[in-house]
């Protein structure tokens, strides 16, 4: 960061200050009438002595002093400028930045029950659309803990708690079907990410279920699960996906090949909204990949990291060395000009 009295100019941002303004202002004035003046005089300069005939003076070649006396009218201007920017007091300065932050810890609940296989979010099946948007998501957080929890007829942890986002999305790339044997285990899900954040000192715990199904499969009822889920601090957003109505299915048929069947949507709403109001978070539906994005946008919002920042700039004066050089010139000019230079009469 430099500073030139209140001229600032840092990376990313300028302030201008009144005092250097007029300063800057008043000396880059007078450096132009100083040009003008010099270039003007060179060019309506009157001869000093008369004489009747020129054609001598004009065949003499001009002498090593004669050709080189404009250097007097440079190192004047050089010297007034450096002095115009030592008064403005121009200062370096290092910068730096305390940066203190609330983290939430997240976990992501994912399903990839067969269900997941429908193709209403054309021209991709449910989970292809969700992995996709939760990748969004984690690209927008900061300073906050991620994993991911996948389930179908039971549940694991594909990813626990990490800053590292590369790491996450790595595994989330992983994520495919058949991992697990079909089903939907929702208790298990929450019960799963309620125990990946039990032990976390986050001020914010938040776990976020999407779902195409209803519970049919675990050992732990999702109510249980959010009940355990709300003694801990935890917050449950869920998400439902699914267009209303029939959706098409693939289905891979040993003679006729990949043909699509209709099957109706069947998503436990009720459920999923107690859960979530349960502990203190929303429930809500998407229709289409549209919805589902504007759904993790709106939760980002709800669940923002506070970040403070305190910055401390160091300065260091760096006006001795512009006063100096240019009054160095300055002194050269009238040295040379007396001397060297001198012009008689």
């Amino acid at each position: 960061m430099f500073r030139f009295a209140g001229f600032h100019i840092t990376l990313f941002e300028k302030d201008f200050g009144i005092s250097a303004a007029i300063i800057f202002i008043a000396g880059a004035v007078l450096i132009g009438l100083m040009l003008f003046s010099y270039l003007r005089r060179r060019q309506f300069q009157s001869a000093s002595i008369r004489y009747s005939d020129l054609k001598i003076i004009k065949r003499s070649a001009k002498t090593g002093k004669q050709r080189f006396r404009f250097l007097l009218s440079i190192l004047r201007i050089l010297s007034i400028a450096l002095l115009i920017v030592a008064f403005a007091r121009p200062q370096a300065g290092t910068e730096n930045r305390e940066v203190t932050s609330e983290g939430i810890d997240i976990m992501l609940a994912l399903d990839i029950s067969g269900s997941m296989r429908a193709e209403d979010f054309k021209p991709e099946n449910r989970l292809y659309v969700a992995k996709e948007e939760i990748k969004r998501f984690v690209s927008k957080r900061v300073s906050d803990r991620i994993g991911l929890v996948v389930f179908s007829q039971s549940s694991f942890t594909q990813c626990p708690l990490t800053l590292d986002y590369g790491v996450l999305l790595s595994f989330l790339d992983q994520v495919k079907f058949g991992l697990i044997k079909d089903g939907t285990a929702i208790g298990m899900a929450l019960a799963n990410g309620v125990n990946r954040l039990r032990e976390s000192t986050s001020k914010s715990k938040v776990i976020v279920l999407l779902t195409d199904g209803v519970n049919n499969a675990g050992a732990i009822d999702p109510l249980t699960a959010a009940g355990i889920a709300k003694t801990m601090g935890i917050k449950i957003y869920t998400i439902g996906v699914g267009k209303p109505g029939n959706a098409m299915y693939p289905v891979d048929d040993p003679i006729f090949g990949k043909r699509y069947v209709y099957l109706p949507n069947e998503i436990d709403e009720d459920m999923l909204r107690e859960i979530a109001g349960k502990t203190g978070g929303r429930y809500f539906r998407a229709r289409s990949e549209k919805e589902l994005e504007q759904i993790y946008d709106e939760i980002d919002s709800l669940e923002k990291t506070k970040v403070k920042v305190n910055e401390y700039v160091q300065y260091r004066e760096l006006f001795p060395a512009f006063a100096n050089f240019g009054f160095f010139l300055l002194i050269l000019e009238i040295v040379l000009g007396q001397t060297v230079f001198r012009k008689i009469p």
